[in-house]
């Protein structure tokens, strides 16, 4: 009898203690299948047990079944013969292909079925040891059982519950870690360092796949458990892709997939993410492993470029060649690689990384401070050498500079000269197929006279003009019966004309070729955001020099009337009723100026250079890659702050006052010839109507508590040096009241 019990505290069951689901089953059961509830029971036709000692062996046959349960689950999670064998028949592997997507297999539950075996040996010997008691006892006793394995009631039912769990809601990856370091606040000691054993092994899957990630840059993840994954789109592409096509794609995909993967290619899955590790140290995990594949994996371009500083290596890649042909080039290409990637992360710092995930995986239990400082570590290790490929060897400041000279209009030359060259195209209607060519020309010759070739970076510089929409179009044909009927060749002298030539222009767009690894710091957001400022910005700079060209017309045309008529004394009355009729629409353009004027130069002055200050000084002390990025995203935020570009209310006006002065230049410049000063009047008095409502805008206390406040005050400063401003504010509000 006693014996018989032994057997079942191993899950064998026989004729004095049965299995219950066996019985119904007819015998039929799967070995894998986790029961519900427990199964093992005493014969009901044994009548010689009382009914204390029915509950005692009931109660220790019930660890029997929780071991069988138990060692069913580890059997499960521990069987490996979904792995196909590279000598087995297509045939077998695709049904074993089928197998593993039917039992979904799980690196993490492996682990946890192994400690559950450490735990389960643990029992066996312990069920061996009462066996041995009992066969040296002359009088075996059913208490020498129960007091041997009666430690074991605390430990088999929670685990049997927890992998019921596991197997009911099919918890993997990080949840299953998840659910370990819940269950392993408890008050009761034993239970509590078997749950941390559970958790030491699924912590060693999660650490080797830490380790493969910020060490080498690779991402071991076949059954998608760990808190890191790629795009559902790349990894169907990686799947339907063979190793033959990879080897024919050129290298110009394999630059911009590796710029995809940096971007979006990898992603946080909060669902497999444990509790106890914070979004933070997550996201420094994802940055470190990203950047380590940079460091591994420089773009070809970048290689040859690099190689070009290492001439023995150059040399003797030669002479190879002429020994061993295009093998021996192909060798001293990963040679060259090899030494490049090792200049990128030396190998001594790939071991203190190893060192670090190693010194986690050694530790007994996870201590999440420990776990946070190595990852804080590494990822300021990854970003110290990311800074210094970006910084250092890809001169991101001299792309930098660039940037300002051309996108902020830092070159002022070269733009007034392209606005000059360009100025009587600018007054056409852009023609929807040649606009785009039209514009080169002035843009060479500008380049031509100014920049020639001392700017290294002006190469990278394109010229773009977007597609235009139907009401361009449209409006075409009427701007060009007006220039046929009104005999002008020089200007456009209809309102609605130069309206839609301004609205066509205006999406004159300059663009920037970057090179690895710099495309991981200028994204398209970012550089979207320089073309954003720089159409502002020309749109300014076109509008200050339209106003100075007009005056200047204006002034040569008064003083050639002056000198014919001081020659003919008869018309110097009508030139001085012509001179005074004119005085206030110069009066008028000199408000425009003065104020185009100031807000070009306090954009120019008080907010790009001072802001580009800021940022060389944080370039100068960072050497962190992600810092880097964040204070480039601040002086770019900064510019469209305290530009105005993102203030609705204020743009809007400030584009209204802009295209109100090339108005009013255009049919100043027309005034001799048609010398109604209707229209200009009505522009004049549209302008002192934008210009008061701006002023009033910028002073209104909804600004009052802004970040734009401080320079808010410079421009405002400017603009009511005098009171003038306020003064004409305050009179129109006046009136309106």
């Amino acid at each position: 009898m006693l014996h018989e019990i032994l057997l079942a505290l191993l899950g064998y069951t026989g004729d004095l203690i049965i299995d219950e689901r066996e019985e119904q089953a007819s015998g039929v059961l799967r070995s894998d299948q986790i029961s519900d509830e427990c199964t093992f029971e005493l014969a009901p036709d044994i009548s010689f047990i009382q009914p204390s000692e029915r509950d005692a062996i009931q109660r220790l046959i019930c660890l029997g079944f929780y071991y069988r349960e138990l060692d069913r689950f580890a059997k499960k999670s521990r069987n490996l013969s979904w792995i196909c064998s590279v000598k087995e028949s297509p045939l077998s592997q695709t049904s074993k292909v089928l197998q593993r997507k039917t039992a979904k297999p799980s690196v993490y539950r492996r682990a946890i079925a192994n400690g559950i075996v450490e735990i389960l040996s643990l029992y066996r010997s312990a069920v061996l040891q009462v066996e041995q008691q009992l066969l040296s006892d002359p009088i075996p006793i059913l208490l020498t059982v129960t007091q041997g394995l009666n430690k074991f009631h605390v430990l088999l039912r929670p685990l049997y519950e927890l992998i019921l769990e596991i197997e009911r809601d099919d918890i993997r990856g990080g949840q299953l870690l998840n659910l370990l370091h819940k269950r392993c606040h408890c008050g009761v000691p034993e239970l509590q360092s078997c749950i941390q054993r559970l958790l030491w092994h699924g912590h060693q899957v999660m650490n080797h796949q830490l380790a493969s990630w910020m060490v080498y840059g690779i991402l071991q993840d076949k059954h998608g458990e760990f808190f890191i994954r790629r795009q559902e789109d790349r990894d169907k592409e990686n799947e339907s892709t063979n190793s033959d096509a990879l080897e024919k794609l050129p290298q110009k995909s394999s630059d911009a997939a590796s710029l995809t993967d940096w971007h979006v290619g990898f992603h946080i899955v909060l669902d497999m993410l444990p509790e106890y590790i914070h979004m933070r140290v997550a996201e420094s995990i994802l940055f470190a492993g990203k950047a380590i594949r940079v460091l591994r994996n420089p773009s070809h371009a970048f290689r040859s470029r690099d190689a070009s500083f290492h001439p023995q290596i150059s040399r003797g890649q030669n002479k190879l060649q002429g020994f061993m042909g295009r093998f021996a080039f192909q060798k001293e290409s990963e040679i060259d690689k090899k030494l490049i990637t090792e200049e990128l992360l030396p190998q001594s710092e790939a071991d203190k990384i190893e060192a670090m995930l190693q010194g986690l995986k050694d530790s007994p239990e996870f201590h999440k401070r420990s776990f946070e400082n190595a990852v804080d570590s590494i990822r300021m290790i990854a970003a110290s050498h990311l800074w210094q490929l970006v910084v250092v060897r890809a001169d991101l400041n001299g792309h930098l500079k660039a940037l300002k000279d051309y996108f902020l209009l830092a070159k002022g030359d070269f733009f007034q000269c392209f606005l000059e060259e360009s100025r009587q195209l600018l007054r056409l209607p852009p023609r929807q197929s040649t606009a785009e060519a039209d514009l080169m020309v002035p843009f060479q010759l500008a380049a031509i006279k100014t920049v020639a070739d001392e700017d290294k970076y002006f190469h990278r510089l394109s010229l773009r003009m977007p597609s235009f929409g139907i009401s361009l179009t449209s409006s075409q044909v009427d701007l060009s019966n007006v220039n046929i009927s009104d005999g002008s060749s020089g200007g456009v002298s209809q309102t609605a004309g130069s309206e839609l030539s301004i609205e066509g222009w205006d999406g004159i767009s300059l663009e920037y070729s970057v090179d690895w690894p710099l495309q991981l710091f200028f994204t398209q957001e970012v550089l979207s955001k320089y073309r954003r400022v720089f159409q502002y910005l020309l749109r300014l700079k076109r509008t200050q020099m339209e106003l100075e060209k007009s005056w200047a017309s204006v002034m040569h045309q008064d003083h050639t009337d002056f000198a014919k008529h001081r020659k003919n004394r008869f018309n110097c009355s009508v030139s001085r009723q012509h001179r005074s009729r004119s005085r206030p629409m110069w009066r008028v353009r000199e408000h425009m100026a003065f104020l185009i004027r100031n807000l070009q130069f306090y954009i120019q002055v008080d907010v790009i250079e001072s802001q580009w200050n800021v940022l060389q000084a944080r370039v100068q002390d960072s050497h962190d890659f992600t810092g880097l990025v964040g204070f480039h995203q601040e002086y770019l935020a900064a510019l469209i702050s305290q530009s105005f570009v993102d203030f609705g209310s204020v743009s809007r006006i400030l584009d209204s006052i802009m295209k109100l002065c090339l108005q009013f230049c255009w049919k100043l410049e027309l005034y001799d010839n048609n010398p109604n000063t209707f229209e200009l009047e009505q522009i004049a008095e549209e302008f002192n109507q934008k210009s008061n409502s701006l002023y009033t805008i910028l002073r209104s206390s909804r600004l009052a508590g802004s970040q734009r406040t401080p320079f808010l005050r410079r421009f405002l400063l400017r603009l009511n040096f005098n009171s003038f401003f306020e003064a004409t504010a305050k009179g129109v509000l006046n009136v309106v009241r």
